[in-house]
């Protein structure tokens, strides 16, 4: 019996999934923004008004960008490409977003965004995660550096990702 709850312990702590993991947790974090984005794609008419222009830009310009922005990078983050540069712009969103609610709840970011204050925590802590971790070996990052990886001194370090 001893045996069994060693091997139990030892195996669950000594072998991770971390690629898998990361992969799983790409495509969770990406459907959810894409969901996000199409939201306020058909919503676009009914968000606008309320909405404030950023960066100097009129309310459909800056909203056109937002959507783009996002679903660019939503793809992106799925895909596991440019990963750690994908998850910049949605953090800063994310950033955004969690301060204008926390400001106004009731006001043009909570009808662009659709959720309480909170919820973008949830988006900051998984693209912070991604920065500090990267995307792993299941994804285009990865397969990308392994085939411009001419030496084996390169070679160890991608594998040790």
């Amino acid at each position: 019996m001893t045996g069994f709850f060693k091997y139990l312990f030892l195996y669950s702590a000594g072998h991770t999934y971390s690629n898998l993991s990361r992969l799983f947790l790409r495509l969770f974090t990406g459907i959810m923004f894409l969901q996000l984005c199409i939201r306020q794609m058909l919503n676009f008419d009914t968000i606008l008004p309320s909405f404030d222009g950023f960066l100097g830009m009129s309310p459909v310009a800056s909203m056109t960008v937002l959507v783009i922005i996002e679903l660019l990078c939503a793809v992106c983050i799925m895909l596991g490409f440019l990963t750690r540069y994908a998850v910049l712009a949605p953090l800063a969103f994310m950033v955004a977003a969690e301060h204008f609610l926390m400001s106004s709840p009731a006001g043009a970011s909570y009808s662009l965004f659709n959720f309480g204050p909170g919820y973008p925590v949830m988006f900051i802590g998984i693209f912070v995660y991604f920065l500090l971790a990267g995307p792993g070996k299941i994804s285009l990052d990865y397969f990308i550096a392994a085939h411009f990886t001419e030496n084996t001194d390169d070679e160890h370090v991608i594998d040790q990702a």
